[in-house]
């Protein structure tokens, strides 16, 4: 387990604690629970790469930050997603002065959520990328440099806690293998039979099955749950190419 060093604050050594033998299950929810209060925070998320789906979220401290993963990961775009392709920090003191350009669709979204500064870390060791680690407030605001030691610590002490839980993790350079632990397992299952209803690749049916979600204002856990237990079946596009998320009226 990564130790604490002195540059961080008593409280974020005693989230960081939490992690130490923990299971799958509870034990980074607690952690970062713990770290809200040090980082003065609203919520913390973390989602982990995947091959099939980019990105998913793994753990929330909250609703406004599982809504916040949700989006991102419905629309494909925002500053956890540049995160985890560029490796690099993206804090956003102020959602509403970002350049036009930035994120159109989740822009257009995201303040329904009352939602006005994001910090996203990357997870990552080396070449390996393996998550972002987001924190939200609800005003604009930025990090301290105590706040950005505390939350660059919880970003590596839960790289080394994931990258240690998963087999043959070192050996990779690209997104890990961590579908089967995710929670997403509906949107995989959502996928594949989109993929086969409408002929698509699995690529596709993702893209039909977010850009569906988008227009209708939904997350799309919510759709992939209606796919699965066959409420809906999405309609044709009547060619091989699916509907674009920027459809939406």
């Amino acid at each position: 387990m990564i130790q604490a060093e002195s540059v961080i604050s008593d409280q974020m050594a005693g989230a960081i604690r939490l992690l130490d033998d923990a299971p799958w299950t509870g034990g980074v929810d607690e952690a970062i629970e713990a770290a809200l209060t040090p980082l003065d925070v609203a919520g913390l998320a973390v989602s982990l790469a995947t091959p099939e789906t980019g990105m998913e979220p793994v753990a929330c401290s909250g609703e406004a930050a599982r809504r916040f993963e949700d989006l991102q990961f419905t629309v494909g775009e925002g500053p956890g997603v540049d995160a985890l392709r560029s490796g690099a920090l993206v804090l956003v003191a102020d959602l509403t002065e970002e350049r036009a350009g930035c994120w159109p669709l989740l822009r257009g979204e995201v303040l329904g959520l009352r939602l006005r500064s994001v910090f996203c870390f990357p997870m990552t060791l080396g070449a390996i990328r393996i998550g972002v680690l987001s924190a939200i407030r609800p005003t604009a605001s930025r990090l301290t440099w105590q706040q950005m030691d505390d939350a660059l610590t919880l970003a590596a002490a839960l790289t080394h806690w994931y990258l240690t839980r998963t087999a043959s993790a070192i050996d990779r350079t690209g997104p890990l293998p961590l579908t089967q632990r995710l929670g997403h397992a509906e949107i995989h299952q959502a996928t594949g039979m989109v993929s086969v209803q409408l002929g698509l690749s699995l690529a596709q049916a993702l893209q039909a099955l977010r850009a569906h979600a988008y227009g209708q204002s939904r997350p799309v856990t919510d759709l992939a749950h209606d796919i699965v237990t066959r409420r809906l079946r999405l309609p044709s596009t009547g060619d091989d190419t699916p509907p674009s998320v920027t459809d939406k009226d």
